[in-house]
């Protein structure tokens, strides 16, 4: 009997996994010019801290957790998002009591049960920002910063931000009642589980997908006209430091994202390369969650973007063509047992040299063929003649050029090690 993936699951292969350590890399590089630290949360939590920091009317928690209960009959979720989890941590490991402010970033797969398509998975992979500890709307815009910075550190163009406010708990009640008065005329003609919504958070409704809503949804009020005096003066300043920075923005009056924890602002970064499904990441302020989840009232911002998405962009776009390195040396041997070249490679590695050899047993030229496979920069026979003199001829395999060369590690490093 054979075995194939779990449906939703799937393998990441060497020349792929590639793309995505090149994506991470990019992500850490950028973390680090705005000083966030990584934090790395477990992939499993408590049921309970997803139904109630992401809210019990999403889809997420209605239709996508991977839910089940353990030994002991406790009910435990896969993770589907980070920001749930990283707030737990904080509150945890009492890091409001040691430094409130934290600026923290994530990597890792994440889980819902929906339909697989191409770029989408069950496991599926995150990258995110969080900021936690100061309700300056400068921070806003610095989360919002990251994300430009990356998006153009990758090379992407035509981005274009979507921004909103959706204000604090009270302006969401009294924006609540005036969508239940929009809608509740129309719901005969809506969707089930817009129907459904407008009895737990009509909220939710504006993030519907269905055609049939869209009318709806897009002559409904817009959040912002129903804040109180602080959060449009929030959402005034983010708007200021925005412009000052030359960071360009639609105001999108329906924009709630798919989460209950958000407060104020929120924001999606969309790029026009991606065609219909255009959001390369998104995110806003989560105000309430900390004191939600039992910790001290702690305003926070962040965003989370997919990678297994923009992972096939950037390598449709070409973005990782000129990315493979190749390794510094193949060694190919002929004739004589491995010992020289295992002792060779050894001693270059330990150098950081990256060096390659053929165990296989195969003639020379099918070693070469290996060679020009893996993008080596240099070549090295090793045969019964080299093993006896101690010397050997190194190959540039760009130029073609042959140096003669001691077959000892300090005598080949200054002709191996990179100068690009």
């Amino acid at each position: 009997m054979g075995y194939e993936s779990v449906r939703g699951m799937r393998d990441v292969l060497p020349e792929e996994a590639r793309n995505w350590t090149l994506l991470e890399n990019q992500v850490r590089a950028v973390a680090r010019v705005f000083n966030y630290r990584e934090i790395r949360v477990p992939l499993m939590e408590h049921a309970e801290l997803f139904s109630r920091g992401i809210g019990e009317a999403t889809d997420v928690v209605n239709k996508e957790m991977y839910t089940f209960p353990d030994k002991k009959g406790r009910l435990l979720t896969l993770r589907p998002e980070a920001t749930a989890s990283v707030v737990r941590a904080y509150i945890e490991h009492g890091l409001y009591t040691k430094e409130p402010f934290q600026k923290l970033y994530y990597i890792g797969p994440m889980f819902r049960y929906e339909k697989p398509q191409k770029g989408r998975s069950r496991q599926f992979h995150q990258y995110g920002v969080e900021a936690v500890g100061a309700l300056d709307p400068a921070l806003d815009v610095e989360v919002i910063s990251v994300a430009w910075a990356l998006m153009n550190r990758l090379g992407l163009e035509r981005l274009s931000l979507r921004l909103n406010s959706i204000g604090c708990a009270a302006d969401h009640a009294r924006y609540r009642e005036v969508l239940r008065d929009h809608f509740g005329p129309h719901l005969s003609q809506m969707c089930p589980d817009c129907r459904r919504r407008y009895e737990e958070n009509p909220l939710r409704i504006l993030d519907c997908k269905r055609k049939t809503c869209q009318p709806f949804i897009e002559s409904a009020p817009g959040s912002a006209e129903y804040l109180c005096a602080d959060c449009a003066a929030h959402f005034a300043a983010v708007r200021r430091y925005l412009d000052r920075l030359g960071l360009s923005y639609d105001i999108d009056p329906r924009l709630v994202r798919g989460l209950d924890y958000y407060t104020r602002t929120v924001f999606e970064l969309v790029s026009a390369d991606l065609g219909a499904q255009d959001a390369l990441l998104g995110g806003g302020r989560y105000d309430d969650l900390v004191e939600q989840l039992g910790g001290p009232s702690t305003p926070a911002v962040g965003f989370a973007g997919g990678m297994d998405r923009l992972v096939l962009v950037l390598d449709e776009l070409g973005r990782f063509d000129a990315a493979n390195p190749g390794i510094d040396l193949f060694l190919a041997t002929l004739g004589q047992d491995e010992a020289l070249a295992l002792e060779l490679a050894a001693g270059l590695r330990e150098n950081g040299v990256s060096v390659d050899l053929d165990y296989r047993g195969r003639g020379l030229r099918k070693q070469l063929a290996e060679a020009n496979r893996l993008g080596a920069h240099h070549l090295l026979v090793l045969g019964e003649e080299e093993a006896a003199s101690g010397r050997g001829r190194l190959k540039n395999m760009a130029t073609g050029e042959e140096t003669e060369v001691a077959l000892e590690t300090d005598a080949m490093l200054p002709l191996l090690q990179r100068r690009d």
